[in-house]
């Protein structure tokens, strides 16, 4: 039925399913997607990474001891205390046994806590602050795709290889993007770059006007957009109508996805220049898994965000270390994460690190501009590729200190 959260993905053929639910709670493995369905995410995110988590429980297929999995969904609404009660009633009531997704820093550092000491695991394949492997680590915490020091210093790098020398940010005021312009602003000046300014905008602003205008006057030649959804697009539309880039500045989204671009629109976004970790249209997997996508339940012909891929590549590592340990306990099962990293069918050679870092390669593109484009979603242009090894914060000597 079009609206049901709940999904159950049961394997085929349970001939020796009784040993594997033996050491598994419940009998059931349940992932619970924390996501945002209303707010400035839900086209990144929502609906889409719900169907993404299910797509990796059938692919998971059981991992071959007829283990049964269970996939739910909510809406966090961006708010902490919402996320933080919809977790602990997975915890407590209906056991869940992994989150996945959680868009919103704030969100996701709150689920953190709350899951640190528990036998359930944080698969924050969306959540973009860089605490999570930092003064927040958690044993029981990986995390996927960007955050914000991947994406504040690869950015930051690209750019000044390209001349960016000076920049201005207009900034989401919460975590997400207070620590993408702070990251990006340390990686500017430790190499001789300057920063003019800055303008704080909060989650969900209509009106960019103003915001626009002082990073005209500042003269910066790089104006960073520190924030993502619904923000980012307004932003750039505004832009185009200011004739920013026109007027030689320009335009580097931090935090943008395909979703985004394609509700831009190529006239407006041609030409803005971003970083991902993932694009449908890079390799013959990426573009058999779009394919599909495109053909889930309330998808009509999207292609997958990063974050929506970042969902489904979390999940199925995740079933496939519990297949191979037996377990469903999250320090079992993410310890087992970071000890085999087999290459990703999406993101190519990851692997997980002590501190719960994903790494993988970032890419810098560049929009195209509409007579460039073969069809729909042909949207980028490879620019640069920024190495796994040189993408990510280093690891803190000994990993992560809560990590025993």
């Amino acid at each position: 039925m079009r609206g049901m959260m709940r999904a159950l993905v049961l394997a085929t053929g349970l001939l020796g399913a009784g040993a594997a639910r033996a050491e598994i709670s419940d009998g059931v493995v349940r992932i619970g997607v924390l996501t945002d369905m209303s707010g400035p995410f839900q086209d990144t995110n929502g609906q889409g990474s719900v169907e993404a988590a299910r797509m990796a429980a059938e692919d998971f297929a059981g991992g071959g001891k007829g283990i049964r999995v269970e996939i739910i969904g909510a809406d966090h609404q961006n708010k902490a205390d919402v996320g933080s009660s919809i977790a602990r009633k997975w915890l407590d009531v209906e056991k869940v046994d992994a989150v996945v997704d959680v868009p919103n820093s704030s969100v996701g550092l709150a689920v953190n806590a709350l899951l640190r000491d528990t036998r359930m695991a944080l698969l924050a394949s969306a959540t973009a602050t860089s605490d999570l492997t930092g003064k927040a680590c958690s044993p029981n915490t990986v995390q996927w795709v960007n955050d914000a020091w991947a994406t504040g210093n690869t950015t930051a790098a690209a750019m000044m290889k390209r001349g960016g020398t000076s920049w201005y940010f207009l900034t989401v005021n919460y975590a997400l993007g207070q620590g993408i312009e702070a990251e990006a602003s340390a990686y500017v000046a430790r190499h001789g770059g300057t920063v003019k300014g800055a303008s704080r905008h909060p989650l969900g602003t209509a009106d960019f006007s103003s915001l626009l205008l002082q990073a005209q006057g500042s003269g910066a030649k790089v104006v960073g957009l520190a924030n993502a959804g619904a923000d980012a697009i307004n932003v750039v539309k505004q832009a185009n109508e200011f004739g920013l880039t026109q007027g030689g500045q320009s335009l580097v989204a931090f935090l943008v996805f395909i979703n985004d671009v394609h509700a831009m629109g190529l006239k407006d976004a041609q030409g803005l220049l971003l970083t991902e970790s993932f694009y449908w249209d890079m390799s013959d997997e990426t573009r058999a898994f779009a394919r599909r996508f495109a053909a889930r339940p309330g998808q009509a012909g999207k292609v997958p965000s990063g974050n929506q891929a970042g969902v489904y590549s979390a999940t199925l590592a995740y079933l496939d270390a519990v297949a191979r340990t037996g377990s469903d306990d999250a320090r079992t099962v993410v310890a087992e994460m970071k000890r085999k990293g087999p290459r990703d069918r999406l993101f190519g050679d990851l692997t997980v690190r002590p501190d719960g870092r994903a790494i993988h390669p970032i890419y810098l593109f560049e929009v195209k501009k509409p007579a460039e484009s073969k069809g729909a979603y042909d949207y980028y242009t490879l620019v640069d590729t920024i190495p796994a090894d040189q993408a990510f914060r280093p690891m803190a000597e000994g990993g992560c200190p809560m990590v025993k």
